[in-house]
């Protein structure tokens, strides 16, 4: 009778273990990427473009609404100190920071994510080979092998880091060129990929071809349809937020929002009250 009921405890707290593991997995993993959240929610997300490295400049881009803010360090002058600087200074605004880094090597990548960037933005991609290596190296094992260093990571994202980045790391590849578009469906089934970007430039400069010609929109409708049929999300200039499918938009830089703004202000009736010294947001 004793063993009997020393087997019966054993099995209760076999079973409350059991139970307890399986609410744990059905909470899921901590995201604090809300970019992340709302692409997952079916919403659209737009980032403008950092390409200075002013902290002010950053912080205000960062806290003026955007999703994200799309740090352009494949064509700037930035340095990863730069950039994060910029980033710790900003520390807990909405914007997340993305990277487009200069290439997907182990290197930019191991940089990228140790000063803080959630999303790795991999240009002028044309082989699924190399979007493999860039979740690769952009992934802690056993999804990847990123290797882990010191880093502000921890200090901005909080201390279960380690356990959640692979989860709240978003990976970007960028089809600028003609083998990207005829590789886009390979592209696309990577495992790790998250957003497939169509870059207009880039395709209009490698083509030869502008946009509204058959030529062009066949490669942006074969970029769209390979993207949607591999599940995930669809990428494009924010002038392109009206086309069918785009969720993921790259607005302007701060030069472009400095004109846009300049152009509301003198263009607003004088109000007749005049705002309060220090009363701007930063």
């Amino acid at each position: 009778m004793r063993a009997r009921r020393v087997f019966l405890r054993a099995a209760i707290a076999v079973l409350g273990l059991a139970i307890a593991f399986a609410a744990v997995g059905q909470e899921g993993v901590r995201i604090y990427n809300t970019a992340k959240q709302k692409l997952e929610a079916g919403e659209r997300i737009i980032g403008a473009t950092v390409s200075t490295a002013d902290a002010g400049t950053y912080c205000a881009m960062a806290n003026a609404g955007f999703d994200f803010l799309w740090i352009e360090m494949q064509h700037s002058p930035l340095s990863y100190r730069d950039v994060a600087e910029m980033i710790w200074a900003c520390r807990g605004a909405p914007a997340i920071p993305f990277i487009r880094v200069p290439d997907a090597t182990e290197g930019d990548i191991q940089k990228a994510t140790d000063i803080g960037a959630l999303g790795i933005i991999v240009p002028m991609v044309t082989t699924p080979e190399k979007m493999e290596a860039a979740v690769r190296f952009a992934k802690y094992p056993p999804q990847g092998v990123r290797s882990q260093g010191g880093g502000q990571y921890g200090a901005l994202w909080g201390r279960d880091y380690r356990a959640t980045a692979n989860d709240n790391i978003l990976i970007i590849a960028m089809i600028e060129q003609l083998e990207g578009v005829e590789a886009v469906a390979e592209i696309a089934a990577v495992e790790g990929v998250d957003v497939v970007f169509a870059a207009s430039s880039d395709l209009r400069s490698f083509s030869g071809m502008s946009q509204g010609e058959p030529g062009y929109e066949a490669m942006v409708t074969k970029i769209h349809d390979a993207t949607l049929d591999a599940g995930l999300v669809l990428g494009g200039p924010l002038a392109w937020r009206d086309r069918e499918g785009f969720r993921f938009f790259q607005a302007t830089s701060a030069a472009g929002l400095i004109r846009a703004g300049a152009r509301v202000i003198l263009s607003r009736p004088a109000s007749g009250v005049a705002p309060i010294e220090g009363s701007e947001r930063r």
